[in-house]
């Protein structure tokens, strides 16, 4: 299928999950919002992958793209519409589906535990990871749940970390996605550097670095068992 990627930097692509689907023979077709591409109809798609980026999901303002997005996003996803969404995305799909997003009592950022929930236990897609894991969390705002979602997982910092709306939707705060070429990009952006220093000091972005390289060697099994879950979840609710 044809899966539509909005993109909200250019070093933030669907990386892992990006090679997980084109192995299976999806079509990825990326978009960078933040450019000013135009959005296309979403009906033309099997499914959306939305990425993160440094910005708030609030700043109409300052991003008025961001109005069209939300909107699509809400409109796709109600009517069951395939959706996975990493860090910003989640709180897209937060957004969309009528949620509060805002910033949150301190940034999150390291390789830190993410726990799966009660209904993460039992969810066929969120289920395929471990109860609990080590994910890359770099992000400053939170989100509360839509009506009618499904919390998947929790960190102790933020007890929303993931959510299920429908039976496809899916989207997640923190990353699995990244390698090290990947986070040393980031560690370039003015915003993702700022969060990084202000909860790890001086010298904490050298060892968040080193953490990547650590624990890539899981993380991204961990990106390509999740998205492969997701698609098996698709195929099993007759979306392609």
């Amino acid at each position: 299928m044809n899966i539509l990627v909005l993109q909200h930097i250019d070093c933030e692509p669907p990386a892992a999950y990006g090679s997980a689907l084109a192995a299976r023979g999806h079509v990825l077709l990326p978009v960078e919002v933040d450019e000013g591409e135009p959005l296309p109809d979403w009906r033309d798609f099997g499914a959306i992958v939305a990425m993160g980026g440094p910005i708030g999901v609030y700043e109409d303002a300052a991003y008025p793209w961001l109005v069209a997005e939300k909107q699509l996003i809400g409109d796709a996803v109600r009517a069951g519409l395939p959706y996975f969404g990493a860090c910003l995305g989640v709180q897209l799909l937060a957004a969309a589906l009528g949620g509060r997003v805002y910033a949150g009592e301190t940034p999150e950022v390291g390789l830190l535990d993410v726990m799966l929930t009660e209904a993460g236990l039992r969810d066929p897609v969120a289920s395929i990871l471990p109860p609990t894991f080590k994910a890359l969390q770099w992000h400053g705002d939170t989100f509360d749940l839509p009506e009618g979602a499904v919390s998947l997982f929790s960190s102790p910092a933020y007890a929303n970390q993931g959510f299920r709306f429908g039976e496809v939707a899916y989207g997640i705060q923190f990353h699995l996605e990244v390698d090290q070429q990947l986070a040393d990009d980031w560690a370039q952006i003015p915003a993702y550097k700022t969060a990084a220093e202000t909860v790890l000091g001086p010298g904490g972005l050298d060892q968040l670095l080193a953490g990547v390289l650590e624990h890539s060697e899981r993380m991204l099994p961990h990106a390509h068992v999740l998205i492969d879950a997701w698609l098996d979840q698709i195929l099993e609710h007759g979306h392609v």
